[in-house]
């Protein structure tokens, strides 16, 4: 998609089946339909209204029926914000040793984490529990290190990624992004994350002849679902990685 998009497309959207290699669970399955759209000359804060606009549409009915509680209200938060607010943890001052000590206690065992690995843990098992139930939350300028295809703005410590991702009642439904659009700056953070994979080569010479400013966000409609109807993914899929 960010290849028609340098290519001239416009504004462009793909409701499509995706594949995330291990990920199983009451949340997570292997196979799952993803929205995925992009808006040109838009930021990330516009997108965020966009998707508010979008969710509160789709689940106006299950709202009217009572079968489900929306606030008129969203949540807005930067990840600094958040980690505050419902983990007790400055992230400007927190000590890799602090965020360690602290993912050890929630998670049950010491992992072999990185920083922001450790960061995972705190947000995953203390901060999305704790967010408020009923409630659109939308959480915004994550660490630079957490968002390799997203814009990021000011210079070190004070640096952060234009990246948000937005919740119901604990669960992650999108993840969205002011689009990085250097191609110089995308190698280099292909680079970091390879791991002796290939990059996509073709995806950074398109970035070479110009991408323009846009913004763009993934949507997880089975997630969608299942806060529609169910309290599993597998109840809202046809054959989950149980049944395949």
């Amino acid at each position: 998609m960010k290849r028609l998009l340098c290519a001239g497309s416009g504004d462009i959207y793909q409701l499509a089946k995706v594949f995330r290699r291990g990920e199983a669970g009451r949340r997570h399955n292997p196979e799952f339909t993803m929205l995925e759209w992009y808006r040109v000359g838009w930021d990330h804060e516009q997108l965020m209204t966009e998707v508010e606009q979008l969710l509160r549409y789709v689940l106006v009915d299950e709202v009217q029926a009572g079968t489900l509680v929306l606030r008129d209200q969203s949540l807005t938060l930067s990840y600094a914000q958040a980690l505050q607010q419902f983990a007790d943890i400055s992230l400007a001052h927190a000590s890799d040793a602090l965020l360690r000590e602290r993912g050890i206690a929630l998670a049950g065992q010491d992992l072999e984490l990185d920083r922001d690995g450790w960061l995972d843990v705190i947000m995953s098992h203390q901060v999305e529990p704790a967010l408020p139930r009923d409630t659109l939350v939308f959480i915004h300028s994550y660490p630079a290190s957490q968002a390799a295809l997203a814009r990021v703005v000011g210079d070190g410590a004070a640096s952060y990624a234009e990246r948000f991702e937005v919740y119901l009642n604990g669960v992650e439904l999108a993840n969205g992004y002011h689009e990085l659009t250097d191609a110089a700056e995308q190698r280099r953070r292909f680079h970091k994350e390879a791991q002796g994979r290939p990059l996509d080569e073709r995806l950074l010479a398109a970035l070479g002849h110009g991408m323009p400013n846009c913004a763009g966000v993934a949507m997880g409609i089975d997630r969608l679902l299942m806060l529609m109807m169910a309290k599993n993914i597998d109840e809202v899929l046809s054959f989950s990685w149980q049944r395949a």
